[in-house]
């Protein structure tokens, strides 16, 4: 979405082919590094808290070691998506393979889910009925604070790497971030900073449960920690899968860059008007278009062939993100079309055009204001 979108906000018809794609590449590579930095920082810290969770018998610990480890097996199959999808098409999978990014990010939250949150709300409730003192977490407590500490400054080397790179991309696309969050077409990077803020959490989760346990010599804190650990990882599951969800099933573009391909096609000369326009991602950075225009009568077979050609020329000039683009000449006067289209959206093509613009006007008035 990053070039496409881009184009989009700065409502310029001059974004140079080379430059989107440049874009995309970068794009492209910082997710590889937030990839492999997280599973980097995931290994070593998930050793040191299945060491100390070992020690110390703690199930906050153990369950941080099985958060850990879930993670690393989240990071695996982020960096096959990141691999599979870059596939070339071919005539088995005409519009390419980029929607494999999209499916094994949603095994990836799936795993968050098997394998970390299920072991952390079953270790915590062991626990806590058994609720058995045990001498060697308060012997060893000093290793726990230390791999707990250390775990902090790793985890926060990786967080800070996937946080930079989604700062960095929604200020290009001038978005919010709770807007980008929701609209990201990349959910590699996206994985990886919730996987690494819920990582942080769990281990000041961790760290309460092993303090109260020591404090009061009760292992009921630290089994509630570990249910703590476990439910935090199960809304990240949620989140990562319902936003996956969306992108497999065919999400359509980002409404900005949909009004700004529907404003360009409206003000070519040869049109009159644009009676429907559907987009779909195809994968990140890859997007489908599909459109019905009414071009003028008295266009020839010749001009209308050079006219698509042109437009479509155009659109992926300033659109770079734009993968397939199919123009299909249309009468506006059709009803049975205009029929179709309501029965289908709800509303015609030109009045979602003018929804866009009061919202948009809206947000901006309540910027303003702020």
């Amino acid at each position: 979405m990053t070039a496409t979108d881009r184009a989009a906000a700065e409502h310029s018809p001059d974004d140079p082919t080379d430059e989107g794609r440049e874009a995309q590449d970068s794009a492209s590579g910082q997710s590889t590094l937030s990839v492999v930095l997280a599973f980097a920082a995931n290994a070593a810290v998930g050793v040191l808290k299945l060491i100390a969770g070992l020690l110390t018998g703690s199930s906050a610990m153990l369950a941080e070691a099985a958060h850990s480890a879930a993670d690393c097996v989240t990071e695996v199959l982020l960096f096959t998506a990141l691999r599979r999808s870059g596939k070339q098409a071919d005539r088995v999978h005409p519009f390419g393979y980029g929607k494999e990014r999209f499916f094994w990010a949603m095994i990836a939250s799936v795993s968050v889910f098997v394998v970390g949150a299920t072991y952390s709300v079953y270790e915590g409730i062991t626990t806590i009925i058994e609720n058995a003192p045990d001498p060697a977490e308060e012997q060893f407590a000093w290793v726990a604070y230390s791999v707990l500490a250390l775990s902090a400054v790793i985890e926060g080397i990786s967080w800070q790497q996937a946080l930079r790179q989604v700062l960095h991309e929604k200020r290009e696309l001038r978005l919010s971030l709770s807007r980008y969050l929701r609209l990201s077409d990349d959910p590699t990077v996206k994985s990886v900073l919730f996987e690494d803020t819920a990582a942080l959490l769990g281990l000041a989760f961790a760290a309460v449960g092993v303090v109260l346990h020591q404090q009061t010599g009760s292992s009921v804190w630290d089994g509630i920690a570990s249910i703590m650990i476990g439910v935090l990882l199960a809304v990240v599951a949620f989140i990562l899968g319902r936003t996956n969800k969306n992108l497999l099933i065919g999400r359509a573009a980002e409404p900005r860059v949909t009004a700004a391909i529907y404003d360009q096609l409206s003000a070519a000369p040869e049109v009159t008007a644009v009676v429907d326009l559907q987009t779909m991602l195809t994968g990140t950075d890859s997007v489908l278009l599909c459109a019905r225009v009414d071009f003028k009568d008295h266009l020839t077979v010749g001009d209308l062939e050079r006219a698509c050609v042109r437009l479509d020329e155009e659109l992926r000039a300033r659109f770079t993100d734009l993968d397939q683009v199919f123009l299909e000449p249309v009468p506006r006067e059709d009803e049975s079309l205009r029929d179709a289209v309501l029965e289908r959206f709800g509303t015609t093509l030109a009045d979602w055009r003018a929804e866009q613009d009061r919202r948009h006007s809206s947000t901006a008035d309540e910027e303003a204001r702020r």
